[in-house]
């Protein structure tokens, strides 16, 4: 049996914000991240729109991008405090994915990080509240899935929170917010949008449920992120609803190494002054796992049905393959996202010499892939991956050589 779950309402199109103003409720909470919502008077609005449905309002404001454990703890200590009966997370997949291991610590206080991280292990949730998320980014989805992407610093290590009960009750998919993206934002949030909808597609989860979601999405993004990128507001608003699309697949059809390789490679790198930012990772990581799965006889087909429908020509499936890897590097190319982590600078633009030295690289990524295999993602992968394999993967992503095994 399986199972297909999304939020009960989903608000879209052009000041969908206002549909706030229906909701039925005592208190919210609205958590938003660094200062782009209010900086752009979206969290005032929100505000606004809580008190004209009668309600009182808390702002917790702050969340940082690739949110800690500890900031979840704190989050949760003042939602017992304030009592919430909607939790209002606003913003990119940041204060989202935070909001949401916050609901759960604050329905269940006695909760430990390690328990939210048992693969669909959750308690039920709605006790005591429900909760809306409200995008402001065009890639994470996270308004719309089963997931939430929590970072343990002291390990250096992204854990996926998985599991239907935190699926939004609402989700608020409104395009304005997304017009306030800087450019660099679109490059990355767009090709993790690219790299959910393609790896739902060719999952061992995948369903009839799922495909049509997932390769719409692939459609729309081909179509519409280069141009967003390139400030055409009309596509930007288009890729709102296209990441949209993307998630509502993978959430239930789920992932495969890319995002393993992604969440775990991430922060390993941390203390060498930045992170591997998510969407950048998947974008370089994409066409490594293509060809890696590639020797899979389901997975080759799968790929196949993505070039023949994206258009991109070939005679037969390894051809289909090699094009859509080529497409998804000219994407990259067009984006100004690095092919390789050798090269990923400091500020995620691509680099002569990037933040990661080799020898640094060397020393870490066999505890990386260790990492990696135990993922919640690589367990839907369509091409079973052991430790060896995994490493390689690795240095294929480091140095940009070519998967051959």
């Amino acid at each position: 049996m399986n199972r297909f779950t999304l939020p009960r309402d989903l608000y879209h199109g052009k000041g969908a914000l206002e549909a706030l103003k229906t909701f039925d409720g005592k208190k919210a909470m609205i958590l938003v991240g660094g200062g782009s919502m209010k900086k752009f008077g979206f969290l005032e609005r929100a505000e606004n729109y809580l008190k004209e449905a009668g309600m009182e309002v808390e702002v917790y404001e702050g969340i940082e991008a690739d949110p800690s454990v500890e900031t979840v703890m704190k989050g949760a200590e003042a939602m017992q405090k304030f009592q919430p009966d909607w939790i209002i997370a606003m913003g990119g997949g940041s204060p989202i994915d935070a909001a949401k291991a916050m609901w759960i610590k604050y329905e269940y206080p006695n909760t430990t990080f390690e328990d939210m991280c048992k693969v669909f292990g959750l308690p039920k949730l709605r006790k005591k509240a429900r909760f809306c998320a409200i995008s402001s980014t065009s890639g994470t989805a996270t308004e719309v899935t089963a997931f939430s992407i929590i970072t343990d610093y002291n390990k250096g290590i992204k854990y996926p929170i998985a599991d239907f009960e935190i699926t939004p009750d609402v989700a608020i998919v409104d395009p304005d917010l997304a017009e306030t993206m800087p450019k660099k934002l679109v490059a990355h949030t767009g090709m993790d949008a690219m790299t959910h909808a393609i790896e739902a597609y060719v999952s061992t989860a995948h369903t009839d449920y799922t495909d049509p979601l997932a390769m719409f999405a692939i459609k729309m993004i081909q179509e519409d992120l280069v141009d967003s990128y390139n400030d055409d507001m009309t596509k930007r608003d288009s890729m709102h609803n296209a990441q949209c699309l993307a998630g509502m697949a993978f959430s239930n059809a789920l992932l495969g190494i890319v995002h393993s390789m992604a969440h775990k490679t991430g922060a390993a790198f941390a203390d060498l002054g930045a992170h591997i930012i998510h969407g950048a990772a998947n974008a370089m990581y994409l066409p490594k796992v293509i060809a890696f799965n590639a020797k899979n006889e389901e997975a080759i087909k799968r790929y196949g049905v993505i070039a023949d429908y994206m258009g991109l020509g070939g005679s037969g499936d390894k051809e289909k393959v090699k094009l859509l890897i080529n497409y998804l590097r000219d994407m990259n190319d067009k984006l100004n996202i690095p092919h390789c982590i050798k090269n990923y600078g400091v500020d995620g633009l691509p680099a002569k010499e990037g933040f990661v030295p080799e020898n640094i690289f060397l020393e870490r990524y066999k505890e990386i892939a260790k990492n990696a295999i135990l993922d919640a993602c690589t367990g839907s992968n369509p091409r079973k991956v052991n430790q060896e394999e995994m490493e390689e993967l690795l240095k294929c992503c480091y140095y940009d050589t070519e998967v051959d095994f």
